[in-house]
């Protein structure tokens, strides 16, 4: 389908927070728990939210030495405000009562975090279709397939064929270097490492979870090549580690080096720019009535031969 919607925005709308008080919150007083638990703002500008009544605790308006409780129920107002730039399009690519598929473009999150809510995949599929949330991520400069569950019965079915590894994950990626292979599988496992910014990342970790994906040679250049990389598992950042990891990071990653983990003193993050990822096919088994089906999302230029679209 080509259906596209584009919703762009400046300011976005605020929102509201609910959370429940886990026992890390138990004898904290108010502005101390959200100046340290949301440090997107100062202990001036939650102080200022407090006195303005925009905090509540147990549905009473919460002041700055209000000791809290585990159990109790926290809601916070964030006003307005404007959220780092994103695409704020996304193209249908199948629809039904059930159903929905949409291609995400690179630079658009999946889900709200890091200063985005309207500026996210989520939001935008929401307000096109009101009854559609996705049901996996992708890293907000992956571009391609996501599928979205419209009602509880699709839902269920989806998260049951992914947990039993039912779903087919297949994408298409740039990688550097020349290989002396035409597939290859990986199995190198994923678990936290230190990162002098984040505390920690996922990266290639000998003590970490069980991984696997199987790499095919597509088309091969001077000092890259065009791959496909179907998923068994879905660990964090799992292709960009396992191809760093077998010697040919993605061309541009900024984090990932040969080896499938960061250098000692980088200052990178998993969500900056630069490499080139796609998620171009999807298999699954309709939640209605079990028919296999197979959606696709065609790659960009650069992905879908070398030398393209540069």
């Amino acid at each position: 389908m080509d259906d596209e919607v584009d919703t762009s925005t400046l300011l976005n709308e605020g929102c509201e927070y609910r959370e429940r008080l886990g026992p890390d919150a138990e004898g904290q007083n108010l502005l101390e728990y959200l100046s340290r638990r949301y440090a997107h703002s100062t202990a001036e500008e939650w102080a200022a939210r407090i006195a303005a009544g925009l905090v509540r605790l147990d549905g009473q308006a919460g002041h700055a030495e209000s000791v809290l409780r585990r159990g109790g129920e926290l809601v916070w107002e964030r006003p307005p405000w404007a959220e780092p730039e994103a695409p704020r399009s996304f193209e249908v690519l199948y629809e039904d009562e059930d159903l929905l598929a949409v291609a995400k473009p690179a630079g658009l999150p999946t889900l709200p975090g890091a200063g985005f809510l309207q500026g996210t995949l989520l939001y935008q599929v929401q307000a096109y279709a009101p009854d559609a949330a996705p049901v996996h991520r992708l890293g907000r400069w992956t571009s391609g397939l996501v599928l979205c569950a419209r009602n509880h019965l699709a839902r269920t079915s989806l998260m049951q064929q992914w947990s039993a590894r039912e779903i087919g994950k297949h994408y298409r990626a740039l990688a550097s270097g020349l290989p002396e292979w035409e597939g290859l599988t990986i199995t190198t496992p994923i678990g936290p490492v230190p990162h002098p910014l984040l505390g920690q990342v996922h990266a290639a970790n000998p003590a970490g979870k069980t991984a696997l994906s199987r790499v095919v040679v597509c088309q091969r250049g001077v000092e890259e090549f065009l791959c496909d990389v179907e998923i068994a598992t879905g660990r964090p950042h799992q292709i960009r580690i396992h191809l760093a990891a077998a010697g040919h990071p993605l061309v541009g990653d900024p984090l990932y080096l040969a080896g499938g983990v960061p250098a000692p003193d980088s200052r990178a993050v998993p969500g900056d720019p630069g490499y080139l990822l796609h998620a171009a096919r999807l298999s699954c088994r309709h939640p209605r009535n079990g028919s296999a089906m197979v959606i696709t999302c065609e790659p960009p230029a650069r992905l879908w031969q070398l030398g393209a679209g540069r």
